[in-house]
């Protein structure tokens, strides 16, 4: 497990912290806060963005 974690480097940390603070709860809304920024990035370039207006 700290191997998997080691590799994911601050991601791995931030999930270590929650887990050792028992915040469970924030994972989700981290997890829908980084598909939320992926959509952002992936929306700004010109390439992608026609496919992804039809998700909206």
């Amino acid at each position: 497990m700290r191997d998997l974690m080691a590799r994911l480097g601050i991601w791995g940390e931030l999930m270590q912290f929650l887990w050792r603070r028992k915040l469970y709860w924030l994972v989700p809304m981290i997890i829908l806060i980084g598909i939320f920024a992926l959509l952002l990035i992936l929306g700004s370039n010109p390439v992608t963005a026609p496919f992804l207006y039809p998700l909206f």
